[in-house]
């Protein structure tokens, strides 16, 4: 899934970042793609009227190899079943509708972080963790919590780490870091300034820096030397695109720790082991 579908999706995402003659290749290809895929790449700057040097742009934009990559991309989305979207509750709503309609969210949330994320990307950052010395996560408001749950991960296999809210805290430690060790920014928007700053300074410290936030450039993913992405959901009245983005940024970590935990597989079985007894010795520590 995540090498031939997705390029409809990543369209939408960078529609609006896009350079003017990019974004009127992508607003074609969305408004006529199944006519699209059948183009070579002059016969699309033609119909698009731009030029064939802004169809390569356009791809790289994308962060793909070329338009070959797109088109794949694009028939793979054309097969696909009939979707929703994300659909937000109204008021008064029944219990039963409103359970459909998150589990809808989430499970498209789900697959369309599958399709933008980057198994390069997501390569690079596997080794970079397996390598690390010590890794800092550090995200703001809710993205502090998705922080906060990945530490508990790489805990648990004996992987040191931290996560820490607050901003002075993070830059102390930030500020000391070590090139063996890696600084991973959250941030579903890509616009949170502290993040930003946090990646900014880690990679004068020439710490390996990851950034999570939604698909596309932002003030966060262009600071990062590793870029992941999860799907931009879309945001409403009562947020239940948003409660779906925090799932897919639980799920893209839950991704790398069990990565991780693979390269390692003999030892990582050892850790969790130890660390589950040592909870239940604390817990009947506890019950006397």
């Amino acid at each position: 899934m995540t090498n031939t579908t997705g390029g409809l999706v990543m369209l939408k995402e960078m529609l609006e970042k896009l350079p003017p003659s990019e974004k009127k290749i992508a607003s074609y290809i969305l408004n006529n793609p199944r006519a699209s895929i059948s183009c070579t790449t002059s016969e699309l700057a033609q119909l698009s009227q731009t030029s064939s040097a802004a169809v390569i742009r356009l791809c790289k934009s994308l962060g793909l190899k070329g338009f070959q990559e797109l088109k794949l991309k694009v028939v793979g989305d054309l097969q696909k079943n009939v979707e929703e979207g994300y659909r937000d509750i109204q008021p008064n709503e029944t219990h039963a509708s409103v359970l459909e309609k998150m589990t809808n969210n989430s499970i498209q949330s789900l697959k369309e972080t599958a399709e933008v994320l980057h198994l390069s990307e997501l390569s690079k950052s596997v080794e970079a963790l397996e390598k690390a010395e010590t890794i800092h996560f550090f995200g703001v408001g809710a993205s502090g919590i998705i922080a906060k749950d990945a530490q508990q991960k790489f805990l648990r296999i004996n992987k040191k780490a931290t996560a820490f809210s607050d901003l002075h805290m993070v830059a102390m430690l930030v500020g000391n870091v070590k090139p063996e060790d890696v600084v991973v920014g959250i941030s579903f928007s890509g616009e949170t300034m502290e993040v930003a700053q946090i990646l900014e300074l880690a990679n004068k410290r020439g710490a390996t820096t990851i950034s999570l936030t939604k698909y596309g450039s932002s003030k966060v993913s262009d600071q990062a030397t590793i870029k992941l992405y999860t799907s931009a959901s879309k945001e409403a009245t009562f947020r239940s695109g948003a409660t779906s983005s925090r799932l897919a940024q639980l799920h893209v970590l839950d991704i790398l720790f069990m990565c991780v935990a693979s390269t390692q597989y003999n030892e990582s079985i050892q850790y969790l082991d130890e660390s589950r007894d040592a909870i239940q010795y604390i817990q009947q520590k506890q019950r006397k």
